[in-house]
Order: C-alpha cells, then sequence, then structure tokens
C-alpha cells in the first residue's frame, strides 16, 4: 500500500506529487485517512530548512483532521472511523519522567510528525495512539486542524501558570496564533489587551474578544500600561522592545513566549528581580491538554479563522502564506484520489 501525498524535493523548492510506501502498521500506532491539514508556519521552516534538520524528499502538515483508518493490535483507544486530529507531536516514549507525570510534550525522546517522517500534506498519516486525539462534537473538521498546533501551543500557558479569570493577560500579535489566544482569554474570563503594529487589527481583536488594543510601536500608549498585566503570551518570531513589555508586566508577572524569536532577548535583571518576574516559554502541550482545549473550544464555539484549499493546490496556499495573506491560518482539504 502507498502514501499519496506532496513532498519538497529541496529546501524553497516546489512541492510535488510523491508516494511512499509506509510499511506495516506499527502495533501501538494509528492510520489517519486525513481529511483535514493546516499549514503552519513551522511547515514553511521545515520546507526552507531554516533549522537545520529537515530531510528531503520532505512531506509537511502536521495540523491534521481525518478519521481512523486502521489501528494496530494494540490500539484501544480510538476506532476505525473514528474523527480524529494530530498536531506536531507524534510520538513519546511512554515511560520517563516527564511522560509518567502527564509531560508527554516535554519528552526527551518526543517524535516531530515531520521530522525524519512524513506529515499530513497527504492522503494518509501515521501516529502513535498516545497523540492521536478524539475531536469532539461541536469543533468543525475543517476549521479543527490549527488547534492542534497553534491552538494548544497558546492554551497551554494558561493551564501550567495557574492564570485565573481575575488576571489581565496580554496577547502580543493577532496573527496565526495571537487570533486564538485572544479567543481563549477571553473565555477564560481574563481581562484581554491585545498588542499590534497593524492599525487595520483593532477591530478585529476586539470582535474576537480582545477589551483593549494598543499600537505596540506607540511608546506613550506602552509606558501607561506599566505595572498592569499579570501574564503577556508573545506569539510573534520577532524582535521587538521586550523591556517596554516588561514593564508592563504587573509584580509576579510572567512574559511567555511562545513565537520562536530567533535573535537574543535582552532581559532588564534588576526590573525581573524587584518586582520578582519571569521570563519562560513553552512547546505545544501534552495529549490530556490538548483533549480538553478541544472540549473547551466546543464548549464555548472557539475556532480559528481560516481559509481552505484543496490540497492539489498546496504550493498556492504555501505562496499565500509565504506572502503574509493569511487571515488567519489556511487550511487543506485532501481532494486526493485514494
Amino acid at each position: 500500500m502507498s502514501i499519496k501525498a506532496f513532498a519538497a524535493q529541496a529546501p524553497k523548492g516546489e512541492l510535488k506529487a510523491f508516494e511512499y510506501d509506509p510499511g506495516a502498521l506499527g502495533d501501538e500506532h494509528v492510520e489517519i485517512a486525513v481529511s483535514h491539514c493546516g499549514i503552519c508556519h513551522s511547515d514553511l521552516s521545515m520546507l526552507d530548512n531554516e533549522w537545520g534538520m529537515s530531510a528531503y524528499p520532505l512531506v509537511a502538515g502536521h495540523e491534521v483532521v481525518g478519521t481512523v483508518a486502521a489501528v494496530g493490535s494494540r490500539v484501544t483507544t480510538v476506532k476505525p472511523g473514528a474523527r480524529v486530529g494530530l498536531g506536531w507531536y507524534s510520538q513519546s516514549c511512554m515511560r520517563c519522567g516527564q511522560c509518567m507525570r502527564g509531560d508527554h510534550n516535554l519528552c526527551p525522546t518526543v517524535e516531530s510528525t515531520i521530522v525524519g517522517r512524513h506529515g499530513g500534506f497527504a492522503n494518509k498519516v501515521r501516529a502513535h495512539w498516545g497523540w492521536v486525539t478524539p475531536l469532539p462534537d461541536g469543533v468543525d473538521p475543517a476549521k479543527a486542524g490549527p488547534l492542534f498546533c497553534g491552538g494548544i501551543t497558546v492554551f497551554n500557558p494558561l493551564v501550567q501558570f495557574d492564570v485565573r479569570p481575575t488576571h489581565r493577560v496580554g496577547i502580543v500579535g493577532i496573527g496565526g496564533l495571537g487570533h486564538m489566544a485572544v479567543q481563549f482569554a477571553n473565555k477564560w474570563g481574563c481581562e484581554v489587551v491585545a498588542f499590534s503594529s497593524s492599525a487595520g487589527k483593532s477591530d478585529e481583536a476586539k470582535r474576537l474578544g480582545a477589551h483593549a488594543v494598543v499600537n505596540s510601536k506607540d511608546d506613550a500608549a506602552m509606558a501607561k500600561l506599566a505595572g498592569t498585566l499579570d501574564l503577556i503570551l508573545v506569539t510573534v518570531n520577532v524582535p521587538l522592545n521586550w523591556p517596554a513589555y516588561i514593564n508592563a508586566l504587573a509584580p509576579r508577572g510572567r512574559l511567555h513566549f511562545v513565537g520562536a524569536v530567533l535573535t537574543p532577548i535582552a532581559v532588564p535583571a534588576m526590573a525581573m528581580i524587584m518586582a520578582q518576574k519571569s521570563l519562560s516559554g513553552s512547546p505545544l502541550g501534552s495529549p490530556a491538554t490538548t483533549a480538553d482545549m478541544l472540549a473547551f473550544c466546543a464548549r464555548h464555539k472557539i475556532e480559528p479563522v481560516t481559509e481552505l484549499f484543496p490540497l492539489s493546490k498546496v504550493n498556492d496556499a504555501l505562496d499565500h502564506v509565504r506572502a503574509g495573506k493569511a487571515r488567519y491560518r489556511v487550511v487543506l482539504e485532501n481532494d486526493l484520489k485514494a
């Protein structure tokens, strides 16, 4: 049996039709018939080998939604026909200290869906049962893909850091990650301040749940926030005026990064020490937290803002994302024949 996909043969290369034989299905693995797959900026980074760990041919795609096509002999968590999703991680060891305490996403040998293996820009993809999460009723399969990467990435900090409904939360960047973070923080009960350098996003940020929108390039507006925010979630990957954001933190406040900022971050130590402020980061979330996030989305009618492209037009979709035109996530719908 072969899996049909679209693969890049070299960095920044056009994706072309590709087939591969996945071999026998493992005893603890699940095969998913892909119906939809989101496009994440991490897909672009892998396709372009920006992180120096891509292997070609490369089938990207790690925001998968589909139905279970087959299960290994030891899989009891899902059955064929079940609607499920798969994100950045596809397997963890299930026995290390991190896995045993529920931090599977911090497993030292955790396997990524598109690192050293083929992902979801295909008609099928495989993963360990532990990372294959059932999709609850009330979550639209055509929109759910981005929740399995971007969604859990911004939801996880609310859980990890005991964010409360009385907290004031800042969201830096109203894009693919940020627009979901605003919705989560609002439904969490928090007062939400959105930071954006794009004046045109103010109304939409408020519609998504922001109570206030601050122009991150306005020094006076930033200064007025001094000492007021309990959590600032950074969803962008570009360098900003970090001391201004640290200044906006309340005592015991936290500046938390989920955007992959690749340049060093300047931190004024005395400002951190005297108000007991924190700087941190996190990768996605555990399978249990992902399931909780999906239930939260179903309960509160939260979903990504998406644009739909057929999988056969994957190169057009990637160009759309590269050009910064996506509002706010692009999802591929599988139109490949079996």
